[in-house]
């Protein structure tokens, strides 16, 4: 494990971290001010950096910025005293992992730093797996099945059948195999038949010659003639209406189709691969699907499991889609915390993979810190233990496989005659009234506050712009409340 730097220009600040690092066995190489520190980077980095924010010759902001230039993953504390919260607010949007406020007390000071090198070495490795991981993630059992599979097929050309539930993960599936088959110098074009209307989807699959209809002014190949010499991924199979699967089995069967409108009969060599979620066999039962099209299809079928079968895949996936999400933001990823982490593990994600993958963006987006805790994570994940029922599904640009902030639900409590606090107050309010009590809007209401502000400022550990952040008020005005309800008293 490298050093952990420690640069201030108090030499008794120095003095006392290095003395209370060394006796927790962790190697100290201290600075006096930022020039030296970007000067040692030359030859060297530290496993954690521990900077002050005011220092002459260079602030511990421009430090964190040039550091954080060099070294995107590197956990960086800064040591700010309690006039400087503003600059810790900056510190945080430059990617600090924690800020630490002057005066500190020496163990937790310790113990943050501690936590920084744990977080360190736990997303070294986790970078190194990720560099190495390839275009499908997943060590459960269920995923090296999916994986054994991809590989038994890849000298096959053979028409396979993905199912899964949505969000799982099917087009990855069906990417992997054209990737690693004898197709892979050809196209892969996919088409998904559920999203397309049903006047449109003949001529989006056969093409159309010009005249056709009303519209066509040129002709148009359609998927099947795109994916000559490659695979053609058809998903949502199950959607596809009835009389278009008439033709599509014609095509599987001979390889010939006409366009629409026209009067030629073409060939296209492809490889069909198909995907649903849902119940072909039910479907075929129930008239909607033709029985001979699914046998067609179901030559060889691979299940793709829902991510609640894969929990242990979580964690890989999370760090994945953060450095993802970081990369198209163009800003530092974010961690999660060991409870944060546990408690992905243990939510069910109904939307699967993608649920995850939007997930991860929001926190990209809105999570207040570097490093992600339970409390960040969006009202769904706390309300929904493992194993209920899967809530009512949002309809979102999701659906079609863009990144999007996942929808979260607020829930509101009603209101319980004769219960909960509501009719604590409304009791507190009556006797106020009946009793001739003046300025009762006035008492109430800074009672009210009071106990919102003392709340959330114990959630944060006394951090007053995270606690505006989580009551949705700004900086100045909880400020202004604290001085005026006399919380600083």
């Amino acid at each position: 494990m490298r050093d952990i730097w420690v640069v201030d220009d108090d030499q008794s600040i120095r003095f006392v971290l290095e003395k209370a690092l060394a006796r927790e066995q962790f190697a100290v190489r201290s600075f006096a001010n930022a020039r030296d520190v970007l000067g040692a980077l030359d030859d060297d980095e530290p496993q954690v950096l521990v900077s002050d924010i005011r220092m002459p010759g260079g602030s511990g902001l421009d430090l964190l910025a040039k550091v954080k230039e060099r070294l995107p993953g590197l956990p960086v504390i800064v040591m700010t005293a309690y006039s400087d919260l503003d600059s810790a607010v900056s510190s945080f949007q430059g990617g600090a992992f924690e800020y630490l406020a002057k005066p500190f007390d020496v163990p937790k000071a310790v113990e943050l730093i501690r936590r920084a090198v744990e977080e360190s070495l736990r997303e070294a490795v986790a970078v190194e797996r990720s560099s190495e991981a390839p275009e499908i993630l997943g060590q459960a059992p269920a995923m090296q099945d999916v994986f054994r599979a991809i590989g038994r097929l890849s000298q096959s050309q053979v028409t396979v059948l993905v199912t899964g539930e949505s969000g799982s993960g099917k087009e990855l599936v069906a990417r992997a195999l054209h990737k690693h088959s004898p197709r892979a110098g050809g196209p892969f074009v996919a088409i998904n038949t559920a999203a397309i209307p049903k006047d449109l989807l003949e001529s989006e699959l056969f093409g159309h010659e010009r005249g056709a209809f009303t519209g066509a002014q040129t002709t148009r190949r359609g998927r099947f003639e795109q994916a000559d010499g490659g695979t053609l991924f058809l998903d949502e199979i199950g959607d596809m209406p009835f009389d278009l699967q008439t033709r599509l089995l014609r095509v599987l069967s001979d390889g010939q189709f006409y366009r629409v409108g026209g009067h030629q009969p073409l060939k296209s060599n492809v490889r069909v691969i198909a995907a649903t979620h849902q119940n072909l066999e039910r479907r075929v039962r129930d008239g909607a699907f033709r029985e001979d099209l699914f046998h067609r299809l179901n030559v060889i079928r691979l299940r793709l499991p829902p991510l609640r079968e894969r929990r242990e895949d979580i964690p890989l996936l999370a760090r994945q889609f953060l450095q993802k999400s970081a990369k198209e933001l163009g800003v530092e990823a974010k961690r999660l915390s060991d409870d944060a982490m546990a408690k992905l593990a243990a939510f069910d994600f109904p939307g699967n993979v993608r649920q995850l993958e939007n997930l991860c963006h929001w926190l990209t987006v809105m999570a207040p810190a570097q490093v992600v805790q339970a409390r960040d994570l969006p009202p769904e994940v706390h309300a929904a233990p493992a194993g209920a029922a899967a809530p009512e599904t949002v309809v979102s640009p999701a659906a079609s496989g863009e990144a999007v902030v996942p929808a979260t639900t607020v829930a509101v409590a009603p209101a319980v005659a004769g219960g909960g606090w509501l009719a604590d107050l409304e009791r507190e309010a009556r006797s106020l009234l009946d009793a001739g009590a003046p300025e009762v809007w006035d008492t109430l209401t800074r009672q009210f506050e009071a106990k919102l502000i003392v709340t959330a400022l114990g959630t944060t550990r006394g951090r007053r712009i995270e606690a505006a952040q989580r009551l949705g008020i700004g900086r100045n005005t909880i400020t202004r409340k604290i001085q005026d309800l006399g919380l600083d008293d």
